[in-house]
C-alpha cells in the first residue's frame, strides 16, 4: 500500500498549460526521399509529437515523457519518447502506407501527483479540408493535421 500524501492543494485555483499534438506527413517524392531501408510498399514519412504553442515553447516543465501506441502492424508499436531538451518537442518519424489512430499518453511531473492523460489522434497522410487547404498541402507535399489543447491542472499541490 502506497504511503498518504500529506501534500496540501491550493484551493479554489486552476493552472493551464497550452500545447499542440499532432502529425504531419510527407508523400516520398524529390525532395523528401525515401529513407535507405524504407519498405517498398511504404509511401509517405511521418512524425507525431506533442509540443508546446511556440516552435520553442517549453513543456518539459510539466510534462515529463510521451507514449505513443502506434498501430499493432509496427514493431514495437508502444514508443516511449522522454529526456526531451527543454523547447524540443516529444516526437517520434516513422514511415507507412495509411493512416491510424494513435494513441498519445502524456505524463507529468511526478511532483504534480497527476495521473497520465491520453488522447486519441488520427494519422492523416493524405490531403483534407476545403479546396484551397487541399491545393497547398498538394503543392508543398505536406499535409499537419495538429490539434491545440489545454492541460487544465485543478486545484494542484502547493509543491507544483
Amino acid at each position: 500500500m502506497a504511503p498518504p500524501n500529506t501534500q496540501k492543494r491550493v484551493k479554489g485555483v486552476s493552472i493551464y498549460r497550452p500545447f499542440v499534438y499532432g502529425t504531419t506527413s510527407h508523400k516520398f517524392s524529390e525532395k523528401y526521399p525515401k529513407p535507405e531501408g524504407t519498405p517498398e510498399d511504404h509511401t509517405h514519412q511521418w512524425t507525431v509529437f506533442v509540443k508546446g504553442v511556440d516552435d520553442d515553447a517549453d513543456i518539459t516543465y510539466w510534462c515529463r515523457k510521451v507514449q505513443f501506441k502506434l498501430h499493432e502492424s509496427f514493431p514495437h508499436n508502444s514508443r516511449l519518447v522522454e529526456n526531451v531538451k527543454p523547447g524540443d518537442p516529444f516526437q517520434l518519424t516513422e514511415t507507412g502506407w495509411g493512416g491510424f489512430d494513435i494513441n498519445i499518453k502524456i505524463f507529468f511531473d511526478p511532483i504534480s501527483n497527476e495521473k497520465a492523460q491520453s488522447y486519441w489522434h488520427h494519422l492523416q497522410l493524405q490531403p483534407y479540408g476545403d479546396e484551397q487547404l487541399m491545393d497547398k498541402q498538394i503543392r508543398e507535399n505536406e499535409v499537419h493535421s495538429w490539434l491545440y489543447d489545454e492541460m487544465v491542472f485543478s486545484e494542484p499541490y502547493e509543491q507544483f
